[in-house]
């Protein structure tokens, strides 16, 4: 089975330089590199080029957000499987391919395997050396997954409305009705860097929970979607409150937000059976 690498990015070009460089140093290679520049400078396209000239590059001059990227360049990938990969992340070991690829040769309905990631975020797992056991998950990280292509043309796929955030879960939700796996493996490690620059806590939230909605929305079968819709709405409330009364005062934005996708959403329904739903609701 071959494999591409996809990757998106906007502006973080310290971080992208490192990943392109581990990415050459990998044995065996990947089949190709697939890099959605996202409305970046001259700068970015240029050290792209430089670090790897045989990249796919993928120019977006106005920005349509990592989703949509991360669509198109699955769409357009040539392997049979898909490494997606942030532009601050890569894998910690030079043979992750060859570890990886048996575990879609053994289990034709593997849709989505991914693993452990060592991140500046959470320091701890800097150093951890016991990551837990492989199982099955309702989610997973576009900074480290590999992604069976053939199934996720046969799925909706990733949102490009989402924009950023919450496509993972989305999309996860897709495979379980459908009867494929997303399967959660210790077999190699990645290293996030998870950089700071163009991250806003509040602005995370909102996007999250809009998105979260919409996909209830788009999901869930009713009747249970009008009360899954109003818990989501609850529990993000109830996120802010924990956060302060200038997270509290600001929930409103994120509300407008999502009403206005609304009808955009009520035309892309495509509702999974309940039985499917509760499944994937089930899964860690």
């Amino acid at each position: 089975m071959t494999v591409s690498v996809m990757i998106t990015t906007r502006g973080r070009l310290v971080d992208l330089r490192g990943t392109c460089r581990s990415l050459q140093g990998l044995n065996p290679q990947p089949l190709e590199v697939l890099i959605t520049i996202d409305g970046c400078t001259d700068d970015v396209v240029e050290a792209v080029k430089a670090e790897l000239p045989e990249a796919r590059r993928f120019l977006n001059q106005v920005r349509l957000g990592s989703v949509a990227s991360r669509d198109r360049m699955i769409r357009e990938a040539r392997g049979d499987l898909v490494l997606a990969l942030d532009d601050d992340s890569y894998p910690e070991q030079v043979d992750c391919l060859a570890r990886t690829v048996p575990f879609f040769q053994q289990r034709a309905e593997l849709a989505v395997l991914h693993f452990p990631q060592r991140t500046d975020e959470y320091s701890e797992t800097l150093t951890q050396t016991n990551f837990g056991s492989e199982h099955l998950t309702r989610s997973f990280a576009n900074s480290g997954a590999v992604l069976r292509r053939s199934i996720y043309l046969q799925l909706p796929g990733f949102e490009p409305r989402f924009f950023h955030m919450y496509e993972e879960p989305d999309y996860a939700l897709q495979c379980v009705a459908a009867g494929y796996d997303v399967l959660f493996s210790p077999v190699i490690t990645i290293r996030h860097h998870h950089s700071g620059q163009g991250r806003d806590e509040i602005r995370i939230h909102h996007r999250h929970a809009r998105n979260e909605f919409w996909s209830t929305l788009m999901r869930c079968p009713f009747p249970f979607a009008l009360g899954l819709l109003a818990w989501r709405v609850f529990s993000q409330f109830r996120y802010a409150c924990k956060r302060g009364w200038s997270w509290v005062v600001r929930e409103p934005f994120w509300w407008a937000r999502a009403l206005a996708g609304v009808p955009y959403c009520v035309r892309k329904r495509r509702p999974v059976s309940w039985a499917s739903y509760k499944r994937w609701l089930s899964l860690p």
